[in-house]
């Protein structure tokens, strides 16, 4: 393999922010920089929890100005522009299907899949019909009475199950959501004809190794803290791994990179390789002008750039997300979101959104350095990016009780 490209941390996290539109702050806006940003993200990764919003309108939020929830909705479940699928459940754009249609075949042979299939095959005859004949359904459409429930963290239902099998392995998709609940229709009822085919399987898997790097922005084969072979779904060896990797070496595709301090090697799509460059030599490559001043954006717990141990590696934060932790394990707040500003993490601030009464409610605010707090630069950011989210939740009230007396300030004029 040829020699990495050797760079300093501070370009690592500024390149990774950049190609994920953080930095050097929004440059995106309304419907088209959406579109834009959901692209440049690779997967926006969907979540059932909304304690404050959907974890995907926070991330496009945090990277669009005037960010609605509406343009998601139009571009995903209107316009399907894009689809969404898998275990780990995320976007993709509508034009990447091809290579994805040929993980969903070998989903059919994952030991999972294989099971739902031998276990309930009857009822996945009858979805399909299903699907036949009413072209779009949903789980709550089949009464579960009489039926015995299932203990499985798929469904609770065997038609549910079905369905899930269905949309996994690529005989159904997501044609829109109601409440969050999938509404499931043909494949051919949401994807184009011409995209209901497979790539030829090494094209696919160079596709995803791709695809892999350029979420990362700086990393390996495999979505950040997943296997390749479980991106591929089927086996793949580290020898095997090294090979796809050298081969898109080799094809110009990819090329080395070594972060200072780290004996580590990485990659970077060849294609960025001149916006890396600038960005090592202090400049902002001319594409990620950011029309507003840089400010802060209050980053959703599963954002690509900090969750999963990003935190830590990028930015020396430690960032847990501790939604699922026990009571006594809860250092800040079961939904923190680790605030950005320009190109370092700050601090964490919890905001939990009280929908009965329609309250943004303040539980925290911490900061990495007591310094940060007294900047009248910050003081103002967040102001300003607080009545932003505030404006995307809708609400005008915001409960500060359980906030420190010398913090309210930053909540309320």
């Amino acid at each position: 393999m040829s020699a990495a490209i050797c760079i300093s941390q501070r370009t690592a996290r500024r390149f990774v922010l950049g190609k994920q539109g953080l930095w050097p702050g929004r440059r995106w806006e309304g419907l088209a920089g959406t579109r834009d940003a959901m692209r440049a993200a690779e997967y926006v990764q969907l979540d059932p929890l909304a304690i404050l919003a959907r974890s995907h309108d926070l991330v496009l939020h945090s990277r669009v100005s005037g960010y609605e929830p509406a343009f998601f909705n139009s571009l995903a479940y209107e316009k399907h522009e894009f689809f969404e699928w898998g275990g780990w459940l995320a976007m993709r754009p509508m034009e990447e299907l091809p290579y994805w249609r040929v993980v969903m075949r070998r989903e059919r042979e994952h030991a999972g899949m294989r099971e739902i299939a031998e276990a309930h095959g009857p009822v996945i005859d009858e979805m399909r019909a299903a699907l036949r004949e009413r072209r779009t359904v949903t789980n709550a459409d089949f009464a579960a009475s009489g039926a015995p429930t299932l203990d499985h963290y798929r469904g609770g239902k065997a038609t549910s199950l079905a369905l899930y099998y269905l949309w996994r392995t690529g005989e159904a998709m997501t044609h829109h959501r109601e409440r969050f609940q999938r509404v499931y229709a043909p494949a051919e009822d949401v994807a184009p004809a011409n995209l209901l085919v497979e790539a030829p399987e090494p094209d696919a898997d160079r596709f995803l190794v791709r695809k892999s790097v350029a979420f990362a922005g700086i990393g390996r084969a495999g979505r950040i803290g997943m296997p390749l072979g479980r991106l591929l779904a089927r086996p793949v060896s580290r020898a095997e791994q090294t090979a796809l990797e050298q081969d898109l070496v080799d094809a110009g595709e990819l090329t080395p990179v070594r972060v200072e301090s780290s004996r580590a090697t990485s990659f970077v799509l060849t294609q960025d390789l001149e916006r890396l460059e600038t960005v090592e030599r202090g400049g902002i490559p001319a594409e990620w002008a950011a029309p507003l001043a840089p400010g802060i954006s209050f980053l959703s717990p599963l954002d690509p750039v900090s969750a999963r141990g990003r935190a830590s590696a990028l930015f020396a934060f430690e960032y847990l997300w501790e939604i699922y932790l026990p009571a006594e394990k809860v250092k800040f707040g079961r939904y923190t979101l680790p605030m950005l500003w320009a190109d370092t993490l700050v601090g964490r601030v919890d905001l939990k959104l009280e929908r009965g009464s329609n309250t943004l409610v303040a539980n925290g605010l911490w900061f990495e350095d007591d310094a940060t707090a007294s900047d009248e630069r910050f003081r103002h950011a967040f102001r300003t990016e607080l009545l932003r989210l505030m404006n995307l939740l809708g609400t005008g009230t915001v409960n500060v009780e359980a906030i420190a007396p010398g913090l309210r300030a930053f909540f309320v004029a």
